[in-house]
């Protein structure tokens, strides 16, 4: 383990260790960055650092040193804070200056009090996030980082036992019973506010945060508290994450990994009941128009945490089995991926092989597959997202588990997914895309609000006949948008305004998709097995640990190749169209010559190959020419169908 477990277990205390060397001079700030920074570099400390994603809560050890793998959900307003303070001891009127940076609330010794009028007081800006698990993530992703995590934690002796396991209805019991919980933190206590800040007496604290407007109302919390998940079924905490600097680079639905200060002091839910119950004496009718505001932005600490960030970084992608950044130019010095690549031919074709007997023995359609889901929005000229490669898989077999296990399959391979049910009460009833709600302020999520690369899976096949109400067709117009386009039109009321995406979208269908798709593969099953669920699962039981995981860093890796056309391939791309067209205009069109050069591009690389040769243009060639070909036999036999 890295020597020197203070930086761990103790930050705040090397943060002081630099403000009390350098004072008021800024420089102190930039010391701590690099000092942590240094640190993470030293024998694979990051894997020493706990992490939420993780660690139960109750098992950190408050203003600890922490990481999260999240998604920003939503960005709150700038907030002030104290950057500065000073306190005068009442005994022997010594002046002490503190700093405010990465607390929420700050510590004033015995006998001291905080200097209101200090000139030496100075006010900042921090900007806060509201963080989320990485939506769908799957299974193999979260144990992949629980197995190369070695921190060692153990349940924290600052909470208590009923700490651990506090619920909703418990803060509402700390109002009936005010006395068993605030004698935990304070002997006889005063409160008081002067120009929009507060304080308390005994144990002398001071909440850092300057704005009265982010205060608790648990009134609300009979109610549930919506974490606001993206994704039904999600798991993990949701963090109020402030960051110091640099916020202008990360936007909403980053994949942020963050390095920072926890802090869950239960005196924040105790200053703001206070001051709740005090500002509602005094206003009832302010406390009830910022009642709902107050209740999303300030919940307890023991359900949303606090994480005040040292260091921050955008991820471009979850898999824990490559490194984290694949720059062009960091992928080519890299040995790992460099030998990787040296191999890429065999693992194709036993990827190939498994995804043909997923989708029962079509081997074509197995193809498709794998370009669908190396394939990513590489630039967008004007509106138009180039490189997606939205497939529709039609001849699913309908009342039959098929797209649920193949969706399964997928879920093995990819980091994140989703499997959106496409029933008549799903598309009534679901909340797809994000919108405002101004009286709370904050963004609600939808099922939309994914994060780049996630592969969303539609099943078609539960869909029968049935009216869609009003809900129901925005919804469905708001899934063409995300295809066609690759954007979701969040919704705030008095406007709409875009979020560029990059979602993988694959459709499994009986007949034609009624959502458009860039490509159409119909199924031919070679085999039906008479035990759907057993055929699938010993498909994955069958295949390596080892090989699953070579799977894994194909289908991750090829997204992030540099791809390019010589001159000469192009120009024989364009004499190859016009004489397409020659011989038969209705054959070819604009958009036909657009789709297959996307399937060329995927199909290079797929291979490795980052530059499209001859030999791959007529492969490309050759799976279009029997895709449709199929597609018309198929139209045959079932007259207009497709």
């Amino acid at each position: 383990m890295p020597c020197g477990e203070d930086w761990l277990s103790h930050p705040l205390g090397i943060v002081q260790g630099f403000f009390a060397q350098n004072g008021v001079n800024p420089d102190w700030e930039k010391k701590v960055i690099e000092y942590f920074k240094e640190k993470l570099k030293e024998n694979n400390a990051p894997k020493w650092v706990p992490s939420l994603n993780e660690v139960p809560l109750h098992y950190l050890k408050p203003n600890s040193f922490v990481k999260f793998r999240c998604m920003i959900q939503d960005m709150f307003d700038p907030e002030f804070y104290m950057g500065v303070y000073e306190t005068v001891n009442q005994n022997t009127k010594a002046h002490v200056l503190h700093f405010g940076k990465y607390r929420d609330v700050a510590e004033c010794g015995p006998q001291q009090e905080l200097d209101l009028n200090s000139p030496r007081n100075t006010t900042l800006e921090r900007q806060t996030f509201y963080c989320v698990p990485v939506p769908g993530e799957s299974t193999w992703v979260k144990e992949a980082y629980v197995n190369a995590n070695q921190a060692r934690v153990s349940p924290s002796t600052s909470y208590t036992p009923s700490r651990h396991k506090r619920s909703y209805e418990d803060d509402d019991d700390m109002d009936l019973q005010p006395n068993k919980q605030k004698d935990q933190h304070a002997g006889a206590r005063q409160a008081g506010s002067v120009g929009g800040l507060q304080w308390c007496g005994e144990p002398k604290r001071l909440e850092t945060e300057a704005s009265t407007g982010q205060q608790l109302n648990s009134l609300n919390f009979s109610s549930p508290f919506d974490l606001n998940f993206p994704l039904p079924g999600e798991k993990g905490p949701a963090c109020l994450v402030k960051v110091y600097e640099d916020w202008d680079c990360f936007k909403v639905n980053d994949i942020l990994e963050l390095y920072g200060i926890l802090s869950v002091d239960p005196v924040l839910s105790i200053l703001n009941n206070d001051e709740r119950d005090a500002s509602a004496l005094l206003d009832p009718m302010e406390c009830t128009d910022t009642a709902e505001e107050q209740r999303v932005h300030s919940p307890p600490a023991s359900l949303v945490p606090r994480i005040h960030v040292i260091l921050a970084q955008k991820l471009q992608h979850i898999n824990p089995l490559l490194p984290a950044c694949l720059n062009k130019e960091e992928s080519k010095t890299c040995k790992f991926v460099s030998s990787f690549m040296s191999e890429l031919s065999p693992v194709r074709a036993e990827l190939l092989g498994f995804l043909t007997h997923a989708l029962l023995g079509d081997s074509l359609a197995a193809e498709y597959l794998i370009l669908h889901l190396i394939s990513t929005v590489y630039t967008r000229r004007d509106v138009l997202p180039l490189g997606k490669f939205t497939v529709n898989l039609s001849g699913c077999p309908r009342n039959s588990t098929f797209t649920e296990h193949l969706y399964r399959i997928i879920q093995h391979l990819v980091p994140a997914s989703f499997r959106l049910q496409m029933t008549i009460e799903n598309m009534n009833h679901l909340k797809f895309i994000p919108h405002k709600d101004y009286t709370a302020n904050r963004l609600v999520s939808g099922l939309l609000q994914l994060p780049s690369n996630t592969s969303l899976v539609i099943d078609e096949t539960l869909l029968e006949q049935g009216q869609l109400d009003t809900p129901g067709v925005h919804n469905v117009t708001a899934l063409s948008n995300l295809i066609t386009w690759q954007k979701v039109d969040y919704d705030f009321s008095y406007h709409q305004m875009e979020f560029p995406c990059n979602i993988n979208v694959l459709i499994t269908s009986e007949g034609r998709s009624l959502l458009p798709a860039d490509c159409q593969i119909h199924l031919q099953p070679q085999l039906i097995p008479p035990n759907m669920e057993e055929y699938m699962n010993s498909l994955l039981s069958a295949v390596l640990p080892s090989v699953l995981n070579k799977f894994r860093i194909y289908l991750t890796l090829l997204r992030f190749l540099e791809y390019s056309i010589s001159d000469e391939i192009t120009k024989a791309v364009e004499d190859d169209f016009v004489e397409m067209r020659k011989n038969d205009p209705q054959s070819i069109t604009a958009d036909d010559l657009h789709q297959l050069l996307v399937v060329a591009r995927c199909l290079s690389l797929s291979a490795g190959q980052t530059t499209l040769s001859r030999e791959r243009w007529l492969r490309a060639k050759q799976l279009e020419s029997l895709r449709r070909t199929r597609l018309q036999q198929q139209k045959c036999v079932n007259g207009n169908e497709l």
